[in-house]
């Protein structure tokens, strides 16, 4: 197994530069997500790891060993790629083989270690077929398959679902995890779902210009977001945007505009009279208010139900501002009707107009 360490890591296309010091260290046997939409430099970052890419400055090491100018085939290495890559005139078996055989691995050994991993990915059936006759998540765990076999100290993942359906995405997705724990080889996965990364990740690298924008595990990054940017992209439905002007009263700060008032305190946050900031509540927090509840209240006139099973999201307007609310099905109120909410201070994150950083004072 192998720990990697990137050092202040940069590139550059000219004068282009598309990621800027670089800094991670992975941990053995850890999965790691790097997160973000597209041309955040995830991509670019994974192939720099696998020697596809030529690091502009930094340094790179694998299990202690710097790895800058060694090529791809002596890092210990193995990486699946999105569009899988299968030679389509070779079988499963001899696409997953093939490393083996570049390699001169004797015949029996080969054939042993082979059906080791088909078995393990349920591959078994389909060794005698060529790859134009699998699905796509099989032909998704012939590529890995084919990583697998090399017993690489490294995995790389470079947005392997992608091209799958929703179904086989969440299928894949629980192979991949239970394929880690079993192995438990240190793993680097790129992606921009967020819903594979909260799952998959022991940490989550964001990623947002060339930059991390933060780093931690799902539910640090789900629950003490450090940016609005962050905020708006961990999270489904969206998080809610409300921009606020704050004021004074005693041990409480106070957040107005024209449709609403919230009562936060000032242990909490670091905020100052007459700041304008923009108040971010995730609709699962927003829950109906009991009769006689005034305290920070979002109300409004339902004008759109999406209904998704045992929850429903309620979309209402509030000052000119489209609020989603996540509420029991069975109990939400019908298009039309009011919607009267309320939110524990706990789970309202409030960020600077300018900046979009955090205003929590526990995350300075």
């Amino acid at each position: 197994m192998a720990a990697i360490v990137c050092n202040e890591i940069t590139k550059r296309y000219g004068n282009h530069q598309v990621v800027h010091a670089f800094n991670l260290a992975v941990r053995e046997n850890e999965f790691v997500v790097f997160l973000g939409p597209s041309g955040c430099g995830k991509s670019t970052i994974l192939r720099m790891l696998a020697g596809l890419e030529e690091i502009s400055d930094g340094e790179l090491s694998i299990a202690g060993k710097v790895v800058n100018d060694l090529p791809p085939r002596d890092r210990d290495i193995a990486m699946v790629f999105q569009n899988y890559a299968l030679y389509p005139h070779m079988s499963v078996f001899d696409n997953i083989a093939f490393g083996l055989k570049r390699l001169k691995v004797a015949k029996s050994e080969i054939e042993q270690r082979v059906n080791d991993v088909a078995s393990m990915l349920g591959l078994e059936p389909y060794l005698g077929r060529k790859p134009a006759a699998l699905s796509g998540g099989q032909q998704q765990r012939v590529a890995i398959a084919r990583a697998m076999i090399k017993t690489p100290a490294v995995f790389l993942f470079d947005e392997p679902l992608s091209n799958l359906d929703a179904k086989l995405r969440n299928h894949m997705r629980v192979e991949i995890a239970r394929l880690h724990q079993s192995l438990r080889t240190t793993t680097v996965y790129v992606t921009h779902d967020q819903l594979e990364a909260m799952t998959l990740a022991d940490r989550i690298v964001l990623l947002k210009d060339g930059r991390i924008e933060q780093l931690g595990t799902p539910k640090e990054i789900y629950e003490n977001p450090r940016s609005k940017f962050v905020a708006s992209f961990i999270g489904t439905p969206s998080m809610n945007f409300i921009d606020m002007v704050v004021s004074s009263d005693g041990a409480s700060f106070v957040l107005t505009n024209a449709a609403t008032r919230l009562r936060v305190s000032k242990e909490r946050y670091r905020l100052q009279d007459g700041q304008t900031v923009i108040v971010g509540i995730r609709p699962a927090h927003l829950v109906p208010a009991s009769d006689g509840n005034d305290g920070n209240i979002i109300a409004g006139v339902v004008d759109l139900i999406e209904y998704l099973g045992n929850e429903a999201l309620v979309n209402f307007e509030l000052g000119g501002v489209e609020i989603g609310a996540l509420l029991d099905s069975n109990a939400c109120p019908q298009r039309k009707q009011p919607c009267r909410l309320t939110v524990d201070e706990r789970h309202i994150h409030i960020f600077d107009r300018e900046s979009e950083l955090t205003l929590i004072r526990s995350l300075s």
